[in-house]
């Protein structure tokens, strides 16, 4: 039993109460009359403004994206004067975003799409309502309300009817505990994982800006030649949604790329749009389909000369922002950027670079593949128990189901799949990855035999480290090979089997007879030949610089060493291609072998047939 379910068994066997959101909290927002424009938005002040852009995705308040607000409008609803420990949520725009307010710098107030909950008289923990607020029975309620009109918004009297289950304050703070350690966990993970994502993002900018470095024999002519360029047409604000809805289903770019979306479009089909106001102005998105382009837009539209992708790589390889004009509001004209210079290689290099990028590109962003699948499926997990947690039966027992183990074998396998997928665009993309073997495959052996299951004779051969690669001196039983074999590791035909001990490294090729291996001494990767050829890890093995451990009497090669080890994977055509060329020259040697004694006799026989022909004389 876990100290939750102790909790509840102790503090609260008969239930756990229900009450209506109102009962417990309080709810705060700027009311109508208070409503804040942009026009009052400072950069710089005394007085913080919060709003729903400022949540970060670890429910968080990210300060230095801030805006500020005069005092005036800071005092004007000491409601809102925030501080640390409340719970804010978004009420208007991006419906249930949630964040806690933690370490505030300055005076903090709202804006009007902002709520602040608080507990009364100290009924819910902080981050308990937070992690509530999170849980998927609560953002059911807002999903209702993203589609229940046409402008979407959560009301106070929604929040007032609003069902919360109401533990004791022990309960809630083991609850708090779990989940926040899943939040640190999956934070921690992110973390690292980002930073890996963020290393292949340098590879691809490495490889884009090597692809796309030519001699000087690729012709290279000013944008303004080759394309038309047109800035777009100013939208009002309050029309563009920031999540896709059936009202507004059309993505809409501005100045930094993707604004939101709307319900109407003045462009079509497939464009790199540049950003041309603001820090970030020379950004550069490639919009398909249907699409707006607001006046801080640029529409780059091809005349003939370019792969469109090609064109996409290529202007975000010439870093725009490098041309932007000085000032408080930077910013890009069609005029300058007519003039930046793009290389126009033929239509074939074209498509092959296009081609090479986006297979990479694909590696940083694809959500089905690869690191990001990783985060978010770290993301899920938490999810997953925060909502089993914050589900509260009425006889007041948690419904948790424990499928931890499950789960892990299930992310392991997920994770191996992920890494196989990355392997395999690499090898397309570069032409060969290095890769640990234990990410092709898991080093396998056979189920231990006792010596008193074997005999020197029988139906099976049964090889020991002493016989591996040669001929067999015990036997095991048909009936105990076939239980074995069905229930236990095996190799496939062509699996490459190793030597662990003894002699190191040496190798056979499993031909599919009937036989058995002695256990740990005899092992082998579990290759399905979907990224490297078995033949090719078999050449591989002649060159490994196998890590021994030589620590006991006798030197081995332990499952571990094998794992980490490391080789070139090329495409599987290059194996081929490597392979045949090797297996040639493996037949010349062994043709060598057989060919240069026979030809050392028979020259010997020559020199011997000459000798004593030359050393007979004719006696007088």
């Amino acid at each position: 039993m876990s100290k939750l379910d102790e909790l509840i068994a102790e503090l609260c066997p008969d239930g756990v109460v229900f009450k209506r959101f109102d009962e417990v909290c309080t709810l705060h927002a700027r009311i109508g009359w208070q409503r804040l424009t942009r026009a009052e938005y400072k950069n710089s002040g005394e007085y913080m403004l919060i709003t729903g852009t400022d949540f970060t995705p670890m429910h968080e308040i990210n300060y230095k994206s801030c805006v500020y607000v005069s005092e005036d409008r800071y005092i004007q609803d000491p409601k809102i004067q925030l501080k640390d420990g409340d719970i804010l949520i978004t009420k208007d725009g991006t419906l249930g975003k949630v964040a806690q307010v933690n370490s505030l710098p300055m005076p903090a107030t709202l804006n009007g799409g902002v709520f602040v909950v608080r507990s009364k008289d100290g009924l819910l923990l902080p981050r308990y309502i937070l992690h509530f607020l999170l849980s998927g029975h609560f953002q059911k309620v807002v999903n209702r309300q993203k589609t229940g009109s046409t402008i979407s918004h959560l009301t106070q009297s929604l929040f007032s009817r609003l069902q919360i289950p109401v533990p004791p304050l022990e309960v809630q703070r083991e609850i708090v505990h779990i989940l926040d350690s899943f939040v640190l966990l999956t934070a921690e993970l992110t973390a690292e994982l980002t930073a890996e994502l963020t290393a292949r993002k340098k590879q691809y900018e490495f490889y884009r800006d090597e692809l796309l470095t030519f001699d000087t024999d690729v012709k290279i002519e000013p944008l303004g030649k080759l394309c038309e360029l047109q800035a777009g047409k100013a939208i009002k604000a309050f029309l563009i949604s920031e999540e896709k809805t059936p009202m507004a289903p059309i993505p809409c770019y501005g100045a930094n790329g993707l604004r939101g979306y709307v319900n109407d479009y003045n462009q079509e089909g497939n464009k790199s749009v540049i950003g041309r106001q603001g820090a970030l102005c020379g950004n550069v998105c490639y919009a398909t389909g249907k699409y707006y382009a607001t006046e801080h837009a640029v529409v780059v539209t091809d005349k003939g000369y370019f792969n469109s992708r090609y064109l996409f790589h290529a202007l975000t390889h010439a870093d725009l922002n490098q041309y932007k004009t000085a000032g408080a509001q930077p910013g890009l004209s069609v005029s300058r950027l007519n003039e930046v210079k793009i290389a126009v290689p033929n239509r074939n290099v074209q498509d092959k670079i296009a081609n090479v990028l986006d297979n990479f590109e694909s590696i940083c962003t694809d959500l089905n593949i690869g690191l990001p699948a990783e985060i978010e499926a770290r993301q899920k997990q938490y999810e997953y128990y925060r909502d089993l947690l914050l589900t509260f039966a009425e006889t007041g027992n948690t419904i948790v189901t424990d499928r931890q183990t499950d789960r892990q074998t299930d992310r392991q396998t997920d994770r191996q799949t992920d890494r196989q997928s990355i392997i395999k665009l690499l090898q397309y993309v570069f032409g060969y990855v290095q890769v640990e073997l234990g990410t092709i495959g898991k080093v396998s052996m056979c189920k231990r035999i006792l010596k008193a299951e074997t005999s020197p004779s029988g139906e099976v051969p049964f090889y020991k480290i002493g016989t591996f690669g040669k001929k067999a001196d015990s036997f095991i039983s048909r009936s105990k090979y076939e239980e074995y074999r069905r229930l236990y590791s095996y190799p496939k035909k062509g699996d490459i089997l190793i030597s662990a001990s003894g002699t190191i490294g040496r190798t056979i090729v499993y031909d599919g007879e009937d036989a058995y291996y002695q256990d740990s001494n005899i092992v082998w990767i579990d290759n399905d030949e979907s990224i490297v050829l078995n033949k090719y890890l078999l050449y591989c093995y002649q060159l490994q610089p196998w890590t021994v451990s030589t620590g006991g009497t006798i030197a081995r090669l332990y499952n571990d060493n094998i794992s980490k080890a490391k080789i070139c994977v090329p495409s599987i055509e290059e194996q081929k291609r490597i392979i045949e060329i090797l297996d040639k020259f493996e037949n010349i040697c062994n043709d060598l072998q057989s060919g240069i004694p026979a030809e050392i006799e028979k020259r010997q026989k020559q020199y011997e047939y000459y000798r004593d022909k030359l050393l007979s004389f004719k006696e007088l």
